[in-house]
């Protein structure tokens, strides 16, 4: 402990660990103490190990400038996109001005809000795959076309989950199909964002060596995705009739293809073929992006429950729509008699007051802490994996995604 403790002295800034402890010392409970205890050390070593033991500030500012610039540069390439696209009448088929306006807000209001996460992943990814070689501003903005794609798909789903979900708001803005002016109107507008992604794939890459491999890995993605949002209502419409169905293996598969494919596989996917790989040569790589999109899942359906909205972006409302999460699988595994009967009741319902009861089940039976413990196991393996993987590029862009996602909750 000796010296994990001069090692922390000496990196973690001025407060950081004697807050961290006295917040440890404040609880009352022997085992949540421990847990606790786990978790700041965790905490505390990835730290050490993402910004590098011998970086100062000077080195961790340097990496905020750059994520920035490339932010910024990452939105630029937005509004051209969208100039190009507007004005192109291969993709807008003849619109009325009319309706060049409609689509430009629509998009505005959808897409380029959020982290932005997914589409700035194939940015980092292509970086580092081309580290060493020039990249010219082309081939900078063909990587956030591919991007933008991504976010592109990514708010078609946004758009026709919020309606399925009687959702509210959306990254601290009502949901697009809550607008007076747009109403159900959204669901031709989650179709048509979908559709937008094959015309701008054609436009861009159709001369590219790599341009079938391409729309083979889009077709493919497009396909599970659609799949998994299929899984996850047709288990959502039989665990309404009866809550036992919900079980680990089925969520499990509703993840992987729902979530994982198009949110951790595809940015780096797309990242490969831009510097010319074959992705028959990436199974292994493609198995351990899968199995952090499980994990931020999992996490996704703890923050819907435990999350603050104002952090999170988005009133949770899992419990209300029925939702398979991670909670309701670990709840119906451990639940006594008496709890089993109150989820029953209450699970699925919209009223505060059931919210509430299920929620206090989830408490009554630890469901945090059995996150965090999760959360610290598979953290400390996906670790173990990325560190023995050998090529350095391939390691670099795991360790952001993995960063990514472990900040997520701060």
């Amino acid at each position: 402990m000796g010296a994990l403790a001069e090692s922390i002295a000496s990196h973690v800034p001025s407060g950081m660990l004697s807050a961290g402890l006295a917040a440890l010392a404040a609880l009352p409970n022997p085992g949540e103490l421990v847990r606790k205890a786990a978790r700041l050390e965790d905490e505390l070593r990835e730290l050490l190990r993402l910004n590098g033991r011998g970086a100062g500030a000077g080195a961790e500012q340097g990496a905020g400038n750059r994520a920035q610039q490339t932010r910024e540069r990452f939105l630029r390439a937005y509004e051209r996109l969208k100039d190009e696209l507007l004005k192109d009448r291969a993709f807008n088929f003849d619109f009325t001005e009319e309706t060049r306006q409609w689509v430009a807000k629509m998009l505005d209001y959808n897409v380029p809000g959020g982290k932005l996460n997914r589409g700035l992943s194939v940015i980092d990814s292509y970086m580092l795959l081309r580290e060493g070689t020039e990249v010219d501003e082309e081939d900078f903005y063909l990587a956030c076309v591919l991007g933008w794609c991504i976010e592109w798909l990514q708010a078609s789903a946004l758009v026709m989950d919020d309606i399925t979900d009687n959702a509210y708001t959306r990254r601290d803005n009502l949901c697009w199909y809550k607008l007076p002016t747009v109403g159900l109107s959204a669901i031709n507008d989650g179709v048509l964002l979908k559709c937008h992604v094959q015309a701008i794939i054609k436009r861009y890459f159709k001369e590219k060596f790599y341009f079938m491999e391409l729309m083979e890995l889009w077709n493919e993605i497009g396909l599970q995705t659609a799949m998994g949002q299929m899984l996850d209502l047709i288990t959502t419409h039989t665990g309404a009739k009866d809550l036992a169905r919900y079980r680990i293996q089925g969520y499990r598969r509703i993840v992987k293809y729902k979530t994982s494919y198009y949110s951790f596989y595809l940015p780096v996917a797309c990242a490969l073929l831009l510097n010319g790989a074959k992705l028959s040569d990436y199974v292994e790589l493609k198995n351990v992006l899968i199995e952090m999109g499980v994990y931020f899942q999992i996490q996704d359906d703890y923050l819907d429950c435990f999350g603050d909205p104002q952090v999170i972006g988005k009133v949770g409302t899992d419990i209300e729509d029925y939702k398979c999460s991670w909670l309701i699988v670990q709840a119906m595994e451990l639940a006594n008699e008496n709890e089993m009967k109150i989820l029953y009741e209450n699970y699925g319902k919209s009223c505060p007051e059931c919210v509430a009861a299920v929620k206090n089940v989830y408490k009554e039976l630890d469901l945090q802490d059995i996150f965090l413990e999760y959360e610290s196991r598979v953290y400390k393996h996906l670790v173990s994996t990325i560190d023995a993987e050998p090529d350095r590029a391939i390691r670099e862009i795991l360790k952001i995604f993995l960063k990514k996602i472990y900040r997520r909750k701060k």
